[in-house]
């Protein structure tokens, strides 16, 4: 495991007793060293960047008590990306004594009676900065910038919050996800140069998911994979077919086949939502009020998944969709239930607190980095030490990667390089990473022509833990599959890993032992099973993939080292044993082991 995604130190965890969103009394230890530091320095600047789940609101509030308190400021400004959230945070300010007004608008011009402040959303402030300076001139202000990348967003966010909140007493700006891939600036971010003369965003506190599963501040995540065979018709009326996550194929058929699994009508998302559901039944067996999440890409899959849900479990899933005006009181309400299963758009993708989200289904089509943390922080929070979370993800290389990726350091960079190498040659590695940072969609260059979903059909790829990759695939239903569904759901990170490694073994010695059984059925073959060794030649891509994805290895290097340490020819005249021989040592590499 990397140390971190943001850097910073290791601390042990303090436990505070279970507590609303926001409201602990009791600090943990990395929001106290965050607050002993802030007001060590009494900055009009802080940047403190916590994973998702590590408790950035009630630092928050805890900085904006005592400068209250102190009578630094007697005004807050609390800044979010959506409405939400605006109540979410004026909810949690209130029970620790600060009134909030979530309901102000530009035209009421001054804030109700009674409250020392106001939510307001990014976009609130860019349509009329003017107003908000005024407001912010007339008290001493802290601002709180709840998610701040969103500053980048676009010009005229960044200039209205740098017009609105520039005489601020105070700003705290907050993110619990990589900032983004662009050079546009953040307001009231600072920026110093590395020793490669990249400008890069500083943080004054980090505090990484690395540092927080350690101290069981958050839950380890498993990212269950699952591929299949899909068929589509094409905009020229050609069929087409291929494997999901099948390497060696273009992004145009990756992405093809993606939309064709994430279609309702096909059989790959009603037996991944099944899967699902059997992982959720097994953690409701440790974790009783668990709950799973489906995010889906737009509103009509939202709503065909929602009615195989129901098929599936018997109970209609929350169904959230971003332009229904009860949205806000649909989450509250689920977040206070038992009910098994919410499916959801967008309106869950970021900051929403529903902590006993459990499991959930990356059912959507946007793969940028930003996105993809945001969404698999939904279920990272933990409430007490052993939760563990799942996420049921396409077997696509987008996806995989950023999986693997999921502890990277990712800081703001301007100035960024060209896509070349010191030699100036042309970096395949470095292709594919700007292509992962792109906002696509796998249906963007589907949408100018008609696309027809043929049929999908879904297997059990593997695991993604930690970096790592445990199985070897297995049918739908199979023990293969089974095995990895039924890990209890009450387990810290190292026991999990224990446990992966010992279901891989398990399934690998099964498929050694049918192996076996065939061979002795019939005479031993007088050629190299082809089939054979396309699968293990699939297998080590897969593993090398990961392992490039974690430490940030060009493939290439990674099998040159395993030629060296290994022995044996390049990979396609590598017979079995050799093939073998190297996704051995690649295993040992993951579990630490040279």
């Amino acid at each position: 495991m990397t140390e971190t995604l943001f850097g910073g130190p290791t601390l042990p965890p303090a436990y505070p007793e279970r507590a609303a969103w926001g409201t602990a009394q009791k600090l943990r230890a990395w929001q106290q060293e965050a607050l002993d530091r802030y007001f060590a320095a009494g900055p009009r600047d802080f940047l403190a960047v916590a994973t998702p789940g590590a408790g950035k609101t009630t630092f928050a509030l805890r900085v904006a008590s005592m400068l209250i308190e102190a009578g630094t400021v007697n005004r807050v400004t609390i800044v979010a990306p959506t409405d939400h959230l605006k109540r979410q945070w004026a909810d949690a300010a209130a029970r620790v004594g600060i009134a909030i007004d979530p309901n102000f608008k530009n035209a009421d011009g001054q804030h109700g009676r009674g409250f020392i402040g106001v939510a307001v959303t990014y976009a609130q402030v860019a349509s009329k900065p003017m107003l908000h300076r005024a407001k912010t001139e007339a008290a001493r202000t802290l601002v709180i910038l709840d998610e701040i990348h969103h500053g980048g967003e676009a010009l005229s966010w960044g200039d209205g919050l740098r017009e609105a909140f520039d005489p601020a007493a105070r700003r705290l700006s907050l993110t619990g996800t990589p900032f983004r891939s662009d050079t546009s600036p953040i307001p009231f971010v600072e920026y110093a140069e590395d020793r490669d003369g990249i400008r890069r965003s500083k943080a004054d506190y980090t505090y990484g998911y690395g540092n927080a599963l350690r101290d069981h501040v958050v839950r380890p995540v498993m990212f269950m994979a699952y591929s299949g065979q899909m068929r589509w018709r094409t905009s020229g009326g050609e069929e087409m077919a291929a494997s999901l996550g099948e390497s060696a194929v273009t992004k145009d058929i990756i992405s093809q086949a993606w939309r064709t699994a994430l279609n309702p009508a096909g059989e790959w998302i009603p037996a991944v939502l099944a899967g699902a559901d059997k992982r959720l039944s097994e953690v409701r067996r440790t974790v009783p009020d668990a709950g799973g999440l489906v995010i889906a890409t737009d509103h009509e899959d939202a709503r065909a998944y929602a009615g195989q849900l129901k098929k599936i479990t018997g109970e209609s899933p929350t169904v959230i969709l971003s332009d229904d005006v009860k949205a806000s009181s649909k989450i509250e309400e689920f977040t206070a239930s038992d009910k098994r299963w919410m499916v959801a758009v967008r309106m869950v993708s970021e900051g929403v607190d529903v902590p006993r989200l459990s499991v959930g289904v990356y059912a959507t089509s946007t793969s940028t980095p930003l996105f993809f943390a945001q969404a698999v922080g939904r279920f990272v929070r933990a409430r007490k030490r052993g939760e563990t979370a799942s996420v049921f993800l396409p077997s696509v290389p987008q996806l995989t990667a950023l999986a693997n990726s999921m502890e990277a350091e990712r800081d703001h960079a301007l100035d960024r390089p060209e896509k070349e190498d010191p030699d100036g040659l042309f970096n395949p590695e470095d292709s594919l990473m700007d292509e992962a940072n792109r906002e696509d969609k796998a249906s963007d260059s589907l949408t100018k022509g008609k696309f027809e979903a043929l049929d999908s059909q879904a297997s059990f790829d593997r695991v993604l833990f930690d970096g790592g990759e445990f199985g070897t695939g297995g049918d739908i239903g199979s023990d293969d599959e089974l095995d990895f569904l039924g890990i209890p759901g009450l387990l810290d990170a190292e026991q999990v890993g224990t446990l992966l490694r010992q279901r891989q073994h398990e399934q690998q010695s099964r498929k050694k032992l049918r192996a076996g059984e065939s061979a002795a059925s019939q005479a031993a073959p007088a050629v190299p099973d082809h089939r054979m060794l396309m699968d293990l030649r699939n297998e080590l891509a897969k593993n090398v993939a990961a392992w490039s994805a974690r430490t940030g290895t060009p493939h290439g290097v990674v099998h040159t080292k395993l030629r060296t340490v290994c022995g044996g020819p390049p990979v396609a005249q590598a017979n079995e044993e050799q093939l073998q021989a190297r996704l051995r040592k690649l295993q040992d590499w993951f579990i630490g082991r040279k």
